[in-house]
């Protein structure tokens, strides 16, 4: 199983000038992927509360100060020249597709190649009331941009005309580095997530959960992908694992032998809820990634 680790990017971790030390220090340590997550707003009263938290405490307080996601990657890209660069997850239904597809492709471009792309949905509709999305067409905007991404990354003119968006048939000189097109692997837990995971992607980008969960959730993912006539072994999945704090590497580095033994193709440690500092969260992975390497 390959191990990596999430770039600084958000809370106290949200400082631009450490984001390039830290990926170079995480490609030397041997980590072999970097991550980035998304979020666009933090309501003073929020639409929804994030999964563990209360209406008191709506959601982590480090999600106050977040860095964009692209952005961070781009840096992180050349600042680097082996390990993949992986959003978990980028809400596709905030941007508009053929912008995202020019971004996407320039980044695999920037990066030679190394960009795995994950893409969700989110979970708070106040988000896309600032973009001006419609929350309750999420799944199906996701789709419609799954087509466009895929049309524009396969062929040599394009064109579209879709219920959310028309474009114009036009040429497509801007060509990704991977081909035929990098990887997108999508987020999700509920069934339909997981069908369209099977349908329709190279994978899953979880989180950590009970092994029994995690279990019946990607066998739903690999029925779709038989289903559907797909190869269900070619799914991958890339875990996230976020840590409480104070916890030991000793306790992370088990977690993440238990997702290693799920039968997981990669898992990534997010520690910015986890200690105060970057160079904290490297300097824990380090040792979280030595114990796994080491068969802890």
């Amino acid at each position: 199983m390959e191990i990596g680790i999430a770039l600084p990017q958000y809370g106290s971790h949200a400082r631009t000038e450490v984001i390039a030390g830290f990926a170079r220090d995480a490609e030397a340590a041997g980590f072999d992927s970097l991550w980035v997550g998304d979020r666009a707003l933090t309501p003073v009263a929020p639409s929804d509360i994030y999964p563990g938290h209360t209406p008191e405490n709506p959601y982590p307080e480090q999600y106050k100060t977040f860095l964009d996601p692209l952005t961070v990657l781009t840096v992180a890209a050349t600042a680097t020249g082996r390990v993949r660069l992986g959003t978990s997850t980028l809400t596709a239904p905030w941007h508009p597709p053929l912008l995202l597809a020019r971004t996407l492709t320039s980044l695999d471009r920037v990066s030679g190649g190394r960009l795995d792309v994950g893409l969700g949905v989110g979970w708070l509709r106040d988000e896309y009331t600032a973009v001006n999305a419609d929350f309750g067409r999420r799944g199906a905007r996701l789709d419609e941009i799954l087509d466009i991404l895929y049309g524009i990354w396969s062929e040599t003119e394009f064109g579209h005309d879709g219920p959310h968006w028309s474009i114009p048939r036009a040429h497509v000189g801007l060509r990704p580095a991977q081909r035929p097109r990098p990887p997108v692997y999508l987020g999700g837990f509920t069934p339909a997530a997981m069908r369209r995971i099977g349908r329709r992607a190279d994978g899953w980008v979880g989180v950590t959960v009970a092994p029994g969960m995690h279990a019946a959730l990607w066998g739903a993912a690999r029925r779709a992908a038989e289903e559907a006539g797909r190869d269900p072994d070619a799914l991958k999945q890339h875990i996230r694992h976020n840590p409480r704090p104070g916890a030991s590497y000793e306790d992370i580095a088990e977690v993440l032998a238990g997702v290693r033994d799920s039968g997981a193709d990669s898992c990534f440690i997010d520690l910015q809820q986890s200690v105060s500092e970057p160079q904290e969260a490297l300097d824990l992975g380090i040792k979280v990634l030595e114990r796994v390497r080491a068969g802890g």
